[in-house]
C-alpha cells in the first residue's frame, strides 16, 4: 500500500470537482503536496462522458463555463459527451491540475488531525477534504410489487446507448424528469409501443430555460438539505421546457402521460383500475442519488437521512465539504460551491488567497 500526504484531496473531477481544483491552484496550494484530485475515470469529462450518444450539446440546458475558461463556441449538433470531455481535458492541462485516473476511492476515514482517503492500493492523509463525487454512479431504482416477476428487461438511464436497442419493441418510460422526456422521443418512432408514466403530473413552462429557473429549481433543494434531509436532484425538480419538439411530440400523442401503476406482472404493467400494457423493456428514467458511500466510515447521517451541512462545510466533520451535493449539482451550482469550499479550506488551514494562477503552456 502506497501512502501519501497532502493538504487537500479532492475527489471527483467532474464540474464541482475542477472548480475546487481552480481555486486551490489559484490560492496556491501545489500539485501533491498541496492538493491532489482522485478521479475514477478512464478520462476527462466526470459524468458527462457516459451520456449517451444522441444527447447533443444542443439538447443540454444550463451548462455552464467552468470558472477562469469558457466553453466557446462548440458545435451543438455534436454529442455533449465528446465536447464537455474535450474541454474539461483542456482545463486541467491549461490549469496544470493534479488529476490522478483513474483512482476509486473506498473510504475516508479519522485518523488524529488527519482524514485517510483510500482506494484499493494508496492512500492520502489529507488536512481537509473536498468531495465532488456527483450522482451519476448511484442511479436510482424505485421498488413496485412484482418488479422482480417482470420477464422482459430493465434497464435505467444509465445503462441508455441509443433507440436501436428499442426498435420494434413495447416500452414502458419511468420518470418525470427531462431525461424522460428526450429518451421517450427517440425511442417511440422505433418501438412497436410505448407508455409514459409518472409519480405526478409533469409541469410544463413555455419560456427558455434560464438562470433564473434554473437557480429556483436550486433553491428547493437546499431547503431539503437543511433540514438535514437527503437531497432530491435538481433535475427532479426542475420543470419541463416546452420546446419545438416537445410540442411536436406531444401532438403526435408521445407524450401521452400516464399516472404510475399498481404493479409488475411478467408481461408488463396493471394500473389500479385494472388496464394493462404488454411490455418487453422497462426504462427507469428515475434518476440518481448523491455518491456517498465512500463516507460511511464517517458516520455523518441524520436521523433524516442525509448530512447536514453549512455552505459546503459538513456539521459532523469541519474538515470535509461536499460540492455538488444537493444544491450545488447543477453546473452552475458547482462553480460556486467549489469556490466557496477553498474559501473555507483556506481557512481552516490558516492559508490566505494568493492572486495569482498558473497556467500551463
Amino acid at each position: 500500500m502506497t501512502e501519501h500526504e497532502t493538504d487537500v484531496v479532492v475527489i471527483g473531477a467532474g464540474q464541482a470537482g475542477l472548480s475546487a481544483a481552480y481555486h486551490l491552484r489559484r490560492s496556491g496550494f501545489r500539485n501533491d503536496s498541496g492538493f491532489v484530485v482522485l478521479d475514477h475515470g478512464d478520462r476527462a469529462g466526470g459524468a458527462w462522458q457516459y451520456r449517451w450518444p444522441s444527447l447533443v450539446l444542443g439538447k443540454v440546458h444550463g451548462l455552464y463555463d467552468l470558472p477562469g475558461m469558457t466553453l466557446g463556441v462548440p458545435d451543438r449538433s455534436r454529442p455533449a459527451s465528446e465536447v464537455v470531455s474535450e474541454y474539461f481535458e483542456r482545463f486541467e492541462k491549461t490549469f496544470d491540475l493534479p488529476v490522478r485516473r483513474p483512482v476509486d476511492v473506498q473510504s475516508v476515514s479519522r485518523d488524529g488531525e488527519r482524514l485517510v482517503v483510500a482506494s484499493p492500493t494508496e492512500t492520502w492523509a489529507a488536512r481537509a477534504v473536498i468531495n465532488a463525487t456527483g450522482t451519476w454512479d448511484k442511479p436510482f431504482w424505485p421498488h413496485y410489487p412484482g418488479q422482480e416477476t417482470f420477464a422482459g428487461r430493465q434497464l435505467h438511464t444509465a445503462d441508455y446507448t441509443g433507440a436501436e436497442d428499442f426498435r420494434g419493441k413495447r416500452v414502458i418510460v419511468v420518470g418525470g424528469g427531462t431525461s424522460a422526456v428526450q429518451l421517450l422521443m427517440e425511442i417511440a418512432p422505433v418501438a412497436a409501443a410505448t407508455r409514459w408514466v409518472t409519480r405526478r403530473p409533469p409541469v410544463w413552462r413555455g419560456e427558455p430555460f434560464s438562470e433564473d429557473w434554473g437557480r429556483n429549481a436550486v433553491a428547493k433543494v437546499e431547503r431539503r438539505v437543511r433540514a438535514g434531509l437527503p437531497p432530491e436532484s435538481v433535475v427532479s425538480v426542475t420543470d419541463l421546457a416546452l420546446t419545438p419538439e416537445v410540442r411536436q411530440a406531444q401532438a403526435a400523442g408521445i407524450l401521452d402521460r400516464h399516472p404510475m401503476f399498481d404493479h409488475l406482472t411478467p408481461g408488463g404493467a396493471v394500473w389500479a383500475d385494472g388496464t394493462r400494457f404488454d411490455a418487453d423493456i422497462i426504462l427507469w428514467a428515475t434518476g440518481f442519488r448523491a455518491a456517498l458511500d465512500h463516507l460511511a466510515p464517517l458516520r455523518l447521517r441524520t436521523p433524516g437521512g442525509g448530512i447536514e451541512v453549512e455552505g459546503t462545510r459538513v456539521v459532523a466533520e469541519p474538515r470535509l465539504h461536499l460540492v455538488g451535493y444537493g444544491p450545488s449539482a447543477s453546473t452552475v451550482g458547482a462553480n460556486r460551491a467549489g469556490r466557496a469550499a477553498v474559501r473555507e479550506v483556506r481557512a481552516l488551514l490558516g492559508r490566505s488567497a494568493v492572486p495569482s494562477l498558473t497556467r500551463s503552456a
